[in-house]
Parts: C-alpha cells; sequence; structure tokens
C-alpha cells in the first residue's frame, strides 16, 4: 500500500484560492487513487475530518515548524505552497512541492523581500524530490529565478473548481440592474480599482467579491468609482459563501479579472465553464487559461479598456459564444489535475 500525504495546512485560510485549491485536490485525489494508494490529510486541528469519515488526518500543530515527529508510513508528502515551513525529512519519504506563483517580483516589492522570498522557495526547492508548477508561465518564472538543480519538474494546471447552486435564489445583495462581477482578494495585485471606468455611458452594476486583505485598497476603488461618478453602482461585498459566489457568476453580464500577478486564475475558469464572457488581463499567466475564447485589457487607460469590453460583449452576442468558451472550460477539470498529481506520485514509488 503507498501512502500519500497531502499537505492541506493553508486551509486554515477561509475564502481563498489555496483554500479551494486544497480542497477540490483532495477530493479529486480520493475520486481517482489506486486501490493501493491511501491519502492522509495534514490540516488544521478545526478542519480535521473535513474530506470524510473515512479518511486519515495529520493535525497541524504549531511546534511542527520546529519540529515535525518522523511519518514513517509517509511514502510521498506533498507539500502544496512554495513557502510552506512544513517539510519534514524522512529517510524514504519522497517530496513534491507546487510552486503556484513567484508574484511577489511582479508586484514591485522591495529587492530585500524579493530576496528573502526567493530564499524561502529556494530552500524547499532543495528539499523536493519533483517540482510542480500549475501553469507554463511559472515554470518559466521559476526558471528564470531559481535553480532547479535539475530535479524532475512537471505543470500540472488547475481545474475549474465551481460547485453548482441552481435552486438557490437568495443572494447577500440582489443587483437592481444587469451587473458586471470580479471576485479575489481586495489587494492591490487584483488591480480591480481600474473596473469602475466600465460602467461609465452605461446603467450596469459592478460588484466586487473577497476578503478585504487591504482597506486602504478598498477605499481606492471606491474613490476611483466617485471620480468616474459611479460610486452608487459599485458594490464590494467582501467574503461571500459558495452559493452566492455561484449566483452571481451565473447573473452576471460579464466577468472582469484585470489581476496583475495569476499563477493560475482559478475564477476566470469558474467564469468559463458557465460560458460567461471574461475580460481580463493580459499579464502572468491568465492568456494560459483564458487562451483565444477571453476578451484581454492590454494596458488600463479607461477609454481602452471600455473600447475592449463593448466591443467584445457585441463579439460574444453576436457570435453566440457561450457554448465554445464551456467547451475550453471543459478541458480543465480538477479531475485531471489529481491524475496529473498521481502520475508524478507513482513516478517516486
Amino acid at each position: 500500500m503507498h501512502q500519500l500525504l497531502l499537505d492541506c495546512e493553508k486551509m486554515r485560510y477561509s475564502h481563498t484560492g489555496l483554500f479551494e485549491f486544497c480542497k477540490h485536490l483532495g477530493n479529486a485525489l480520493i475520486r481517482n487513487k489506486a486501490t493501493n494508494e491511501e491519502i492522509t490529510f495534514y490540516l488544521p486541528s478545526q478542519l480535521s475530518g473535513f474530506f470524510g469519515k473515512k479518511e486519515q488526518y495529520l493535525v497541524n500543530r504549531p511546534f511542527h515548524k520546529l519540529w515535525i515527529p518522523p511519518q514513517k508510513k509517509i511514502d510521498i508528502w506533498h507539500t502544496t505552497f512554495q513557502t510552506s515551513g512544513y517539510m519534514p525529512l524522512g529517510r524514504n519519504m519522497k517530496q513534491v512541492l507546487t510552486i503556484h506563483d513567484l508574484n511577489l517580483l511582479h508586484e514591485k516589492k522591495s529587492p530585500k523581500k524579493e530576496e528573502r522570498y526567493l530564499k524561502k522557495i529556494q530552500r524547499n526547492i532543495d528539499k523536493a524530490d519533483h517540482i510542480v508548477t500549475i501553469s507554463r508561465f511559472t515554470m518559466e518564472d521559476v526558471k528564470r529565478h531559481l535553480d532547479l538543480k535539475d530535479k524532475p519538474t512537471s505543470v500540472v494546471m488547475n481545474g475549474n473548481s465551481l460547485e453548482a447552486y441552481p435552486e438557490f435564489d437568495n443572494p447577500v445583495y440582489r443587483p437592481a440592474k444587469p451587473f458586471l462581477f470580479a471576485i479575489g482578494s481586495i489587494n492591490e495585485k487584483k488591480n480591480f480599482h481600474v473596473l469602475p471606468s466600465l460602467l461609465v455611458n452605461n446603467d450596469y452594476e459592478l460588484i466586487i467579491a473577497g476578503p478585504v486583505f487591504d482597506e486602504n485598497y478598498k477605499q481606492k476603488i471606491l474613490t476611483d468609482a466617485r471620480a468616474h461618478g459611479v460610486q452608487d453602482r459599485v458594490k464590494i461585498l467582501g467574503s461571500i459563501n459558495d452559493t452566492d459566489k455561484y449566483w452571481y457568476f451565473v447573473n452576471c453580464l460579464g466577468f472582469l479579472f484585470p489581476s496583475l500577478a495569476e499563477g493560475f486564475g482559478l475564477p476566470v475558469a469558474e467564469a468559463m465553464s458557465l460560458g460567461k464572457p471574461v475580460f481580463i488581463s493580459d499579464k502572468t499567466s491568465l492568456p494560459e487559461i483564458g487562451g483565444t475564447y477571453a476578451y484581454y485589457f492590454h494596458n488600463f487607460e479607461p477609454t481602452t479598456m471600455q473600447k475592449v469590453f463593448i466591443d467584445g460583449l457585441h463579439h460574444y452576442q453576436v457570435n453566440n459564444m457561450a457554448n465554445a468558451i464551456k467547451a475550453h472550460s471543459d478541458t480543465l477539470t480538477f479531475d485531471k489535475t489529481a491524475q496529473g498529481y498521481l502520475q508524478v506520485y507513482r513516478s517516486l514509488y
């Protein structure tokens, strides 16, 4: 019997991309593993049992950053975040490391902060037996800035993780007009402050959802909305649950994601799974997700963005693009993601 461990320690932060990644990868691994493979989930104490009573669990403890007791039964320890402090060494245990992005390098941080960040990731690369990235862009970024030491590598893309709630019709806020939707952490990297300009010369609302990690940046979004005279039609909801998220995706006129740095861009895949037109930046990994089925902001000058949006919405409607967009999204599933990781694990047995 092969024993696999999936590090889901980052699930302590709900409503984040890492929470969704671990949740959906874990469930897909359960569906796709072989009969001679068992999975242990490494989780915060409050989430022990999250993947069902039949699964095995190792509870994360504060002292584990200093020392994790030997896990003699574990064959593969999969560290799911690049700067994790939880990578125990074992004589026969192999290590898989997932690197989601090097976004900090694209956020114009100080050189010292970048150096510390890269050192943390390099430390984990040095411990790993196989390195995985979630996009080709991230793999090329890693090769430019870090030393892979000729270790085996793979690109395993994420899948669409949107859960359907077709009977739900009671959102936390019900727009009174046709609306545009954006979701993600409220911080500068997501670049949401450029979006209110898209409400000029129309009567749409803009709904932005996601945890507010930077209150000052939230105020910047609202300040820009006032500058364009559309403040009454911009709603920042904060974190929302899965049912609300599904409702906004289903009912929006279009999905907006002008992010400056993404390792993958999960919300884009979610919107496309419903055949929605997506208007996204052309930065980092996003063109890999949107392909030729997205409409791209090549810069964030208001009149240019407005033209991309108007032309894109017209193209979407005239060409009945919904089915083609759905078909494109169908190539991105977490079952395929799990199968990719299982192939990596099996190469190390």
